[in-house]
């Protein structure tokens, strides 16, 4: 198998990181993380321009039909350059849409830009565990009314519609009997509470309150989402591996950076041979994230459910590792400055802190990987 990048692939990260070079620079940034609605249509208009927001999209629908491999090179761009737009958000929202099936025409928005995306998938009690739904999707002349609260909810109040699980049957924990639904932020009995995460992103918790949905707005199958809830949230765990990536390539070089210019003694740091050690032990963990975070885009084209997740949870698991190390091996290299907001590198290991939190962390991921069929190779159970 052949895992160099296209061309195509290296043109798209090309585009992006001489746009963040250029024009998302680390004071821009900062304004756009503290103005009130967190984000910046600038922003968006560009990644729109670049053909971020069609690359994931069928071209039925007027997109490039890109890879989860193709989006690995945009999220490491992405996570290099700590872009806070709600460009993961929207883009899980379309796989969710396309995984689900139906509704092209919101597909189509979302190639050109015009909408974007939430997916409300969590609630307060239930973890990792998104088929712990106490959210409810009652029928009633042939609509549907949802009840309930979604919280943690990524980009939530800067999304145009949100894919939301129901529970329209079942018991809470249920893998059947859950329902999802397309839900326009404008819905009468729609409450969205916006609040910024300490990463710089925005979250929001979002309560509805007898909301009156058209059959239209139903997604797929009514009771039969999990499939599609779970593979939505590989594809998102998969995209959090590449923007990992990105952040972790991004702290490495200013830590290295940091070392040469650093002096003590009378010589750059860089050159005290514990501290060399320790950088060869953060380019090991970053190299091997690299090959799972590349192994998990692969394989979410799988046919094959069962090596999604067995895959997907490996990566993150790893990932999950090596960012923690990565991370904390530049703050403590960085000194008393690692830690301030005057240092990119705090900036990125926040993120890189928050995505180990995002979609399940290490612990989670250890777990769901050991359940899988096959784990167990010596016949014990």
């Amino acid at each position: 198998m052949d895992f160099n990048f296209k061309e195509e692939q290296l043109a798209f990260a090309d585009a992006l990181k001489r746009w963040v070079t250029k024009d998302y620079s680390f004071d821009a940034r900062r304004k756009i993380v503290h103005s009130p609605s967190g984000v910046s249509d600038a922003a968006w208009a560009t990644l729109v321009e670049l053909g971020m927001t069609a690359l994931p999209v069928p071209e039925e629908q007027g997109g490039f039909n890109g890879s989860a491999l193709d989006m690995l090179v945009v999220m490491q761009e992405l996570g290099r350059g700590l872009v806070v737009e709600p460009y993961l958000a929207t883009v899980m929202g379309a796989e969710a849409l396309k995984t689900g099936g139906g509704h092209p025409q919101l597909l189509e928005q979302v190639a050109v830009g015009a909408l974007k995306l939430a997916c409300a998938f969590t609630e307060k009690q239930s973890r990792y565990d998104l088929a712990d739904i106490a959210t409810t999707a009652t029928a009633q002349d042939g609509a549907y009314v949802i009840n309930g609260t979604k919280s943690i909810v990524l980009h939530g109040a800067q999304a145009c519609s949100l894919l939301v699980s129901a529970r329209s049957s079942g018991a809470q924990r249920d893998t059947a009997g859950i329902s999802l639904f397309e839900v326009p932020s404008s819905t009468a009995g729609v409450a969205i509470t916006d609040f910024r995460t300490l990463d710089g992103l925005r979250a929001a918790n979002i309560t509805f309150t007898n909301v009156q949905l058209p059959a239209a707005a139903l997604v797929g199958t009514e009771g039969a989402a999990w499939d599609t809830l779970e593979h939505t949230a590989d594809y998102g765990a998969a995209l959090l591996c590449a923007e990992a990536l990105g952040a972790m390539e991004a702290i490495f070089a200013a830590t290295l950076d940091y070392l040469k210019t650093r002096t003590q003694f009378g010589a750059p740091i860089g050159k005290f041979q514990a501290l060399q050690h320790r950088m060869a032990d953060m380019y090991i963990h970053l190299e091997q994230a690299r090959s799972m975070a590349i192994l998990a885009a692969v394989k979410m084209a799988s046919g094959d459910a069962a090596e999604r997740r067995r895959t997907v949870s490996a990566a993150k698991f790893r990932v999950g590792q090596a960012l923690k190390f990565v991370g904390q091996q530049a703050v403590q290299l960085h000194g008393g400055m690692g830690v301030t907001n005057e240092v990119m590198a705090a900036h990125h290991f926040k993120r890189l802190t928050m995505i180990e939190l995002t979609l399940g962390d290490c612990d989670h991921h250890l777990q769901r990987f050991i359940a899988q069929p096959g784990f167990a190779t010596d016949g014990e159970p």
